[in-house]
């Protein structure tokens, strides 16, 4: 399960790379660790334009999971995506491209968190990620309820080397534009081919034990 991942490319690359017509954000700066719960850019459509704006991460739990409990953190990684909890959300409107530089798996054994990324130089990709506007909840005790707008991401299994390190799960990343297109727009059927994992090779292991990859 993915519940770490950075991004540390300058907000003019990221309008770039997803072809961001708005951009709703601020001011963005480096973000080299980036936690559940928490606040991160994402490319959405707005109005018919690629938008970059700034969402919570975590899409609402499941009842079933909420049973006892006070708050609700949300759930950052999406599997199965014939629940009828998350069938709701895959249509375009509520599809996203959630920028990234490099992600971790956590393994004990192998150091702690490990940092992949498409190369030494960590450019630029996307997970395939959904998103809820307006979503009423108690994220954390202190605050009360909140309102927030919200997202996470698919994962999907593994390749080789993230199985090594993860066996059961990777994200699911986007890394063409045709890809980026596709996962905004088309119909489900065409969208749910993306829900793949990358092919063997293409990840590097980048950094290791720590919980933030600043390079």
């Amino acid at each position: 399960m993915c519940n770490l991942y950075s991004l540390n490319k300058g907000q003019d690359a990221i309008r770039k790379a997803f072809g961001v017509q708005r951009d709703e954000a601020g001011n963005l700066p480096p973000l080299p660790g980036i936690f559940p719960n928490t606040m991160a850019p994402v490319v959405r459509m707005r109005e018919g334009e690629r938008t970059l704006a700034m969402m919570r991460w975590g899409m609402p739990s499941p009842e079933f999971a909420l049973k006892g409990k006070k708050v609700d953190a949300g759930v950052t990684n999406v599997r199965n995506t014939r629940s009828p909890h998350w069938r709701r959300w895959l249509k375009p409107h509520h599809r996203c491209l959630v920028p990234l530089t490099s992600f971790s798996e956590f393994n004990v054994k192998a150091g702690g968190d490990i940092w992949f990324a498409l190369g030494e130089d960590r450019p630029l990709a996307c997970f395939a990620g959904i998103l809820l506007d307006g979503w009423k909840s108690v994220r954390k005790v202190k605050d009360g309820e909140t309102v927030d707008d919200l997202y996470a991401f698919l994962t999907t299994e593994p390749n080789a080397e993230v199985g090594e390190i993860h066996p059961k799960a990777m994200p699911a990343i986007l890394t063409t534009a045709d890809e980026h297109e596709t996962w905004l727009s088309a119909e489900w059927p065409e969208a749910a081919k993306l829900q793949r994992p990358l092919r063997d090779g293409a990840l590097k292991v980048v950094a290791r034990g720590a919980k933030r990859d600043g390079a």
